[in-house]
């Protein structure tokens, strides 16, 4: 299933925050390491406070994911300790890394000084699209984004995956609203749609999309959960 929409060593997720992408990181590490792949996923998101990967590492680590992280006593910082793992999902190819970075440029930037490695490798930049967020549910505001973190990083943007969600009130509909705006952001960018998001119960009544629907359960919480 992964290897219909992520062939590449290297997936790096990126988008707005709120648009699920560190939902989509954990269960893509996962359907990896399911896969028979050796798997390391790299919680760098120093923007959101909420819903952060290594809140899972139990899960994950379970599951055969070795989990890294960002230094948490730096998380504010403009550029945060970063852990030196990451120099090995850079470097050893053997390894299928997933990194969670920021949800906007800002949080971009962790990347930027590894550009030169990471351009070497067989990487993948995804952009995560949710069709709810205010700050880019529209074609234009999505791409100035999408354009914002290609800047920001020096790393060229090759896959949109449409998330679209309400979390718990999430519907068939809304996902599908969500595929109308990602085909509409590929046309004008000529970036491919690479997956549609959708929990398990929902894959049936999309299988017409022509894209790879991918099947998730949801496994990040809000703290008040």
């Amino acid at each position: 299933m992964t290897a219909d929409f992520c062939s590449h060593r290297i997936s790096i997720i990126t988008g707005h925050y709120g648009t699920g992408k560190t939902e989509f990181s954990v269960n893509l590490a996962l359907a990896l390491a399911e896969d028979g792949a050796s798997v390391m996923l790299a919680d760098l998101d120093i923007v959101n406070p909420y819903f952060r990967s290594r809140e899972r590492r139990k899960l994950l680590e379970e599951a055969g994911v070795r989990l890294i992280s960002s230094s948490q006593a730096c998380s504010d910082a403009d550029v945060p300790a970063l852990p030196a793992e990451l120099l090995t999902i850079l470097e050893n190819r053997d390894i299928r890394g997933v990194l969670d970075i920021g949800g906007d440029p800002v949080g971009a930037r962790v990347l930027a000084r590894f550009q030169p490695k990471i351009v070497q490798e067989d990487y993948q930049l995804i952009y995560v699209l949710n069709a709810n967020r205010p700050e880019v549910r529209t074609v234009e505001t999505a791409i100035m984004y999408l354009r914002g973190i290609e800047a920001t990083t020096g790393l060229t943007c090759s896959g949109i995956v449409n998330n679209t969600h309400l979390c718990g009130e999430t519907t068939v509909e809304e996902i599908r609203k969500g595929a109308a705006l990602a085909e509409s952001v590929s046309k004008e960018t000529g970036i491919p749609v690479l997956c549609h998001v959708a929990e398990e119960k929902f894959v049936p009544a999309l299988s017409d999309l022509p894209e790879t629907v991918f099947p998730i359960t949801i496994k990040m919480k809000k703290p008040w959960e």
